[in-house]
């Protein structure tokens, strides 16, 4: 990751670049659909591996550049593979590393775990609450079995990833509102467009609520329990 940095690649994931190369992306996809596709999981999996940042940007360029139906799904699937290669590096010899990274965010994490890890993992996965790779980490320092991890995972970023690929589908119109106003300003690079105008805090809102209600289960066992107990 930072030797991508350092040599400036992160300098080319923004939304100026990918309205300033919008047609030439265009016309690769359409020509090598499969192929994009493809290079597209590969690149998002090392991505999210790698800890890099900006995934929700690369989301919304799959979008607008495969439509939300076929980046949501390829995205799906690339963000569980790397975060799964994320977790499996994590039970190795090499965990010691991220939990020295984690630090003591991790702890913050240990009693949902021990309660439910599945539906706690699906409530970190709904919400923006905690970094994505601290999420990525912190089931592999809790033992969380693998079945557990990959399925929370998998449900869990389905729709955020959906809603962004949503936005990136729909970006093409806001260039287009913008060229009328300004003739050109794609190709010159001088539209604008901000992340976060495109993210309302209406989505935000929906995400929280889908992460409260994947904690659902875990509140009806602790009143279970109570019941029990008494």
């Amino acid at each position: 990751m930072a030797t991508a940095w350092f040599m400036g690649w992160h300098e080319h994931l923004t939304l100026s670049e990918l309205i300033r190369n919008r047609q030439d992306l265009a016309s690769y996809v359409s020509e090598n659909l499969v192929t994009a596709v493809l290079a597209y999981i590969l690149l998002y999996a090392v991505a999210v591996a790698l800890s890099f940042p900006g995934a929700s940007l690369l989301t919304i360029a799959g979008g607008f550049l495969f439509g939300w139906l076929i980046s949501g799904t390829a995205t799906v699937v690339a963000a569980t593979l790397g975060s799964t290669v994320i977790y499996l590096v994590a039970r190795s010899s090499l965990g010691s590393v991220f939990t020295q990274r984690a630090g003591p965010f991790v702890e913050r994490l240990a009693s949902g775990f021990r309660e439910n890890a599945f539906s706690y993992l699906l409530f970190l996965r709904l919400t923006p609450v905690f970094p994505f790779w601290l999420v990525n980490i912190a089931p592999a320092i809790f033992h969380v079995p693998l079945a557990t991890y990959v399925g929370a995972t998998l449900i869990g970023i389905v729709p955020g990833t959906y809603a962004f690929a949503f936005i990136g589908a729909g970006l093409d119109s806001v260039i287009a509102a913008q060229e009328a106003a300004n003739p050109g300003c794609a190709a010159a690079g001088a539209c604008h467009v901000e992340l976060g105008a495109l993210v309302t805090p209406e989505l935000l809102a929906a995400f929280f609520a889908l992460g409260i209600a994947s904690l659902v289960p875990v509140a009806l066992k602790k009143i279970r329990n109570r019941g029990a107990g008494s």
